[in-house]
């Protein structure tokens, strides 16, 4: 810090080291200013241009600075935010005019990636969560908040698969930003997954804030609702959602009043599923390209709000354990799809209306402007409008969802009454208030639209009264308004005139009624700028005591926006109903893969049925070739699960769902390999996650277990893993096992509830044609050339494979009789002098052999060669 710093630089630096750790938004009339190391680090990040504030002093000890105006400060904030930093604002608390000395300055609001509110700085369909996590020797407390919508939701683990639970809920919320316990931030694992995994900023919270008696202090003094769900003995929960608070009050200097509900979740209320079965089945993004486009999510997803697209991700990371909460979810989509023409015109309805969650969260936040409540008002207005359109329909949740929506007619003709039509971006330069709502707004414009007139009708009365023609009302910068009359009417002139200037030909006077009304007419404007904003602000805090309301009509529009996307999408696609209960049944007939389907242009889906259970259809071991459409029939079983446990129709003729309690999926190892790892030993850890965490109500995908290692390796490891899933005394787990090694199709007949399944081929000479149909029993052949081929690989290599397959499948290798060619075209294996050669070939077994190391067994004869 400078020796000689003048006072507001003082300021500057005090509160610089308050919170050292942000980047401080300094205002200073109409911008926002960085200073010193804060300037530096903006105007690289924002290509803003550094300056400083002393020209004068030598280069070495001026004092960098940059700025950005203040009313489009939040554009340069997000992308600050984006990149991981954190912004103090730093507010004029008073006006500078009326300031005698330094203007008085303090932080209003710390702004991080957990708690964006501004619009311009939030995705719109989806949620932005921050959480906390409390972490001891005994266990871990959870807790996340959205505070745009003031959603809150706390959890615990304990245990020894409790970090586990943890990393899964974390990747189900996907948080921007963790606040962390000093036993939370020291477990390197967790920061890892946090940061590379879910990249997530983290902070290091400190033990005080999570203070057991101190947290309790914090949540019972915030909540109006949901605490009797919190049991007593879970103090991990507890403890997460005091220290979230304390954090929040710490960071966003309000007390919150929109976060009125806490909701506590136990790990028996959702189907849970890990970060790789969640990028596995591509559930709201794409495994390669990380896009909407080509996930489940975009199938899904015909929702017209965005409160109803947050909801429907919500949905789908979050499908339900209880076949009574599926069933009232599957009964509302069945009505709505049996009704398209109220469907239809719900639809047209839902796209009407805005986003009431974040609205009011901005209100009470006290952000939001008069644009901000003209929509609340809007959205609000179309709720009478929904309400009528689900009053003929009968079903439990429907008709419950009906009830809930509460169109506020009160404040909404308050608003409709207060805030003009297309009122400005900004509520500080007035023009918002509409005309007859405040007589003392109307007066003052009346003055500032006619203040001529008023001049003018005070000359007229004066000249009138006085008997003087030549009299006139002036005005001037110096002395105001001014009663001018000539010299010839001095003795005319009335005793209460003031004189003020004397001139060659004439005397200027001022009169208290013209002092009062220059006063007025001067002052007009900046008093009803400041009227205007004072009304305003008593609108938004009626309007935020109304936030308990407003929120459970948000959530009942978001429910009827996703039960009618769902409905959509069945109609369209040609979804069915499905029977969920608690049996250990998977049965789909003609089911299909909800993603692939719709992507297919010119071609129609091979649909296929499924048969498990927990019994005689334990584990089904799919053999067959690649690209023939084994991993689409896998995941497009655990999807239609997924769905039906959502509460969506299915792709299928019909179906019956058994609930499942996790989907694990073991497909690639692409996520993985860049920290280092061997394809093998990522498969392996995964198996090895999988197998200690299913149960026998889990649904397991497994695609070729074992092949990252030698033949017999992995077709002992495979059959292994295939037999402790199928043991219903060790796991007992319904499995899909697709596999190459053809031997373990021996083991149906030999280990109870293992059936045998491939994808029907049909060769046409030397070519061959996937039908896409599962079918009984194992793969006669694994067509490897043919694959080899139809990826393109050189006619000659392909030629010459099959000519070696042809002398393997003959016992032996024989000398090709062949013409002759030139030698770079021709190769005999004779001329290789080629025992070693002979000897691979005759230790290759083709009927294991993948397409993969079918092709690296001929590079490596042509590297002999």
């Amino acid at each position: 810090m400078p020796s000689e710093l003048t006072p507001m630089m003082k300021q500057y630096y005090k509160m610089k080291q308050l919170h050292p750790d942000c980047i401080l938004f300094f205002r200073l009339g109409d911008f926002y200013e960085m200073f010193q190391e804060d300037a530096k680090l903006a105007s690289k990040e924002l290509d803003l241009t550094l300056t400083t504030r002393d020209r004068g002093k030598p280069e070495d000890q001026r004092t960098p600075m940059c700025g950005v105006p203040y009313h489009s400060a939040d554009s340069y904030i997000a992308r600050l935010i984006s990149k991981g930093y954190k912004v103090a604002i730093c507010e004029q608390m008073e006006d500078p005019a009326a300031a005698k000395g330094l203007v008085e300055r303090d932080i209003i609001r710390i702004v991080t990636p957990g708690t964006v509110i501004a619009s311009s700085m939030l995705e719109e369909g989806r949620n932005n969560f921050i959480c906390a996590i409390y972490q001891d020797a005994a266990g871990v407390g959870l807790c996340f908040c959205d505070i745009s919508t003031g959603e809150l939701s706390v959890t615990s683990f304990s245990g020894p698969d409790a970090y586990e639970h943890l990393c899964n809920e974390l990747g189900r919320f996907s948080p921007r930003e963790a606040m962390l316990s000093d036993g939370a931030y020291r477990d390197g694992a967790l920061l890892d997954f946090l940061t590379n995994r879910l990249d997530c900023r983290c902070e290091k919270g400190g033990e005080d804030r999570f203070e057991l008696s101190a947290a309790q202090a914090l949540v019972e003094q915030q909540f109006t609702s949901g605490l009797d769900q919190l049991p007593q003995e879970d103090s991990h929960a507890l403890q997460a959602a005091g220290g979230l608070l304390s954090y929040l009050y710490e960071t966003q200097k309000t007390d919150l009043s929109h976060i009125t509900a806490l909701t506590w979740f136990s790990s028996g209320q959702f189907m849970e599923l890990d970060l790789t079965a969640r990028r596995n089945l591509e559930l709201t993004e794409t495994l390669r390209s990380k896009e909407k486009k080509g996930s489940l999510l975009w199938v899904l997803d015909k929702t017209r709000t965005a409160m109803g697209r947050r909801l429907i991700r919500a949905w789908m990371e979050r499908p339900l354990l209880s076949p009574a909460a599926i069933r009232r979810r599957l009964g509302a989509v069945e009505e709505l799809v049996a009704d398209p023409i109220g469907r239809e015109e719900l639809t047209a309805t839902l796209r009407e209306i805005t986003d009431l969650e974040r609205l009011i969260g901005r209100i009470v936040y006290g952000t939001a402007g008069g644009r901000d409540l003209a929509a609340l008002a809007a959205g609000l207005g179309r709720l009478p409008q929904l309400r009528e359109l689900l009053i003929p329909h009968t079903g439990a949740l429907l008709t419950s969802l009906a009830d809930a929506l509460d169109d506020l007619p009160d404040l909404r003709k308050l608003i409709g009454a207060a805030i003009v039509d297309d009122p400005p971006f900004s509520v500080r330069e007035g023009g918002f208030i509409r005309a007859g709502y405040d007589a003392e707004v109307d007066r003052l414009r009346d003055i500032l639209t006619n203040g001529k007139d008023l001049v003018a009708a005070v000359e007229a009365r004066e000249k009138e009264k006085t008997g003087i023609k030549s009299l006139k009302v002036g005005f001037n910068k110096v002395f105001g308004y001014y009663i001018e009359v000539s010299k010839s009417y001095y003795d005319q002139v009335p005793q209460d005139y003031i004189r003020k200037q004397t001139l060659t030909n004439c005397e200027r006077f001022i009169t208290q009624e013209l002092k009062d009304l220059e006063h007025e007419i001067l002052s007009a404007q900046d008093r009803v700028t400041a009227l205007e904003y004072q009304l305003f602000c008593e609108l938004r805090r009626k309007a935020a005591a109304r936030v308990g309301e407003i929120q459970r009509s948000a959530a009942a529009v978001a429910q009827v926006d996703v039960l009618c996307s769902f409905a959509a999408v069945a109609a369209e696609q040609g979804y069915c109903k499905p029977e969920v209960d608690l049996s250990d049944a998977i049965e789909i007939s003609e089911g299909r893969h909800p993603v692939v389907e719709k992507m297919l242009k010119n071609a129609l889906f091979v649909p296929n049925d499924t048969r498990m259970d927990g019994h005689d259809n334990t584990v089904a071991i799919i053999t067959g070739p690649n690209m023939a459409g084994k991993s689409t029939y896998m995941r497009q079983v655990a999807l239609i699960v997924l769905m039906a446990q959502m509460g969506s129709f299915v792709p299928a003729r019909s179906a019956r769902i058994g609930i499942v309690d996790r989907v694990f999926t073991r497909i690639g190892a692409s996520d993985d390999l860049a920290a280092g790892q061997s394809t093998f030993m990522v498969e392996m850890t995964e198996v090895a996650e999988l197998l200690k965490n299913a149960t026998s109500k889990s649904l397991l995908i497994l695609d070729e277990i074992g092949r990252g290692t030698s033949t017999y390796d992995g077709m002992s490891i495979a059959r292994s893993v295939l037999e402790y899933c199928a043991d219903k005394k060790r796991l007992g787990a319904k499995t899909l096992f697709a596999t190459h090694y053809h031997e373990i199709t021996a083991l149906e007949g030999v280990i109870p509830g293992v059936k045998n399944y491939s994808i029907a081929a049909k060769k046409k000479g030397d070519d061959i044609l996937f039908l896409r149909k599962i079918v009984r029993g194992g793969a006669d052949q694994s067509y490897g050339i043919e694959v080899a081929k139809l990826a393109g690989v050189p006619d000659k290599v392909i030629s010459r494979a099959r000519q070696i397959l042809k002398e393997l499948e003959a016992g032996g290798v024989q000398t090709p009789q062949t013409p002759a060619a030139p030698p770079s075209e021709q190769v005999s294996l004779l001329d290789m002098g080629g025992n070693e050669v002979v000897r691979r070939l005759q230790e290759a077994d083709l009927n294991t052999l993948t397409p993969i190391e079918a092709m690296n067994l001929l590079f490596q004869l042509k590297q002999m060669v």
